[in-house]
């Protein structure tokens, strides 16, 4: 594939290693012509870079399996559950990065596989969270676009509209960690 290939969430092959594209720009100038700049993170070590490559440059496929698992738990990394053989095996925390914090227990993601080795999970694009704290809603505040935090059961925080209240449930983009509706 080329470079002008590469889009948020791809992978792709960089010095033998799978990397994954966090972050994706497509620059164009009249000179130079088109410039694409990443950032992506090594799905074996869990190393972050910045990278750029001319639009025409080859870039190396990456073959990757999916298995759709089960998550368990959480202790020094993350443990997961194949469904079909119940063979438990784990993931460092460094390598899932950000997103390990969307993970629920029980819950099925898609583990990736680079050479028979579990190296990522694809969460899939929403999922649903209940308020376990949040400040209360002021009277008067009933302006569209105000926002408080509230924690999540899995411990992370979210920007949600003032009606918001404890026990609620809601949904919540796992790509941008924003709030999305009410569940």
């Amino acid at each position: 594939m080329i470079a002008t290939d590469l889009k948020t969430g791809t992978i792709f092959e960089k010095d033998g290693q799978p990397w994954k594209v966090e972050k994706y720009s497509h620059v164009k100038s009249a000179r130079s012509g088109v410039t694409v700049k990443i950032r992506a993170r090594n799905l074996v070590t869990g190393e972050t870079r910045d990278l750029s490559y001319s639009g025409e440059e080859k870039v190396d496929d990456a073959f990757v399996e999916r298995k759709s698992t089960q998550f368990l738990y959480q202790n020094d990394s993350y443990v997961f559950m194949d469904p079909e053989t119940y063979d438990q095996f784990e993931i460092p925390s460094e390598v899932l990065g950000e997103s390990a914090k969307f993970l629920k227990e029980g819950g099925m993601v898609q583990v990736l596989y680079y050479n028979s080795k579990p190296v990522s999970v694809e969460l899939p694009n929403n999922l649903t969270y209940e308020v376990i704290y949040t400040e209360p809603g002021y009277k008067g505040n009933t302006v569209s676009n105000v926002y408080k935090d509230a924690k999540v059961e899995g411990g992370f925080v979210v920007k949600v509209p003032s009606f918001i209240e404890i026990g609620d449930k809601i949904k919540v983009d796992t790509r941008t960690g924003e709030y999305l509706s009410k569940a």
